[in-house]
């Protein structure tokens, strides 16, 4: 289970990552954010955010059309 939630279902890029690093902001380090995103492109996106910020992104799932990110703020 995660630390903090974000439902960004109906977002398109790059509102999705753009709205997860603000809420990453207010994450403690070492503590984790789901994110709930229905843009396919979410998953690239979100893949090169982590790399490039140094967070982790410890899951990427689909279920249908909505897909489940878990980041780690590191």
């Amino acid at each position: 289970m995660a630390d903090h939630f974000l439902d960004l279902k109906g977002l398109k890029c790059p509102l999705p990552v753009m709205k997860a690093n603000k809420a990453l902001r207010n994450v403690a380090t070492g503590k984790t954010l789901e994110v709930i995103a229905t843009d396919p492109g979410a998953v690239a996106d979100f893949e090169v955010y982590c790399r490039k910020t140094g967070n982790k992104l410890l899951e990427a799932s689909r279920i249908g059309d909505t897909f489940r990110f878990l980041i780690k703020r590191t």
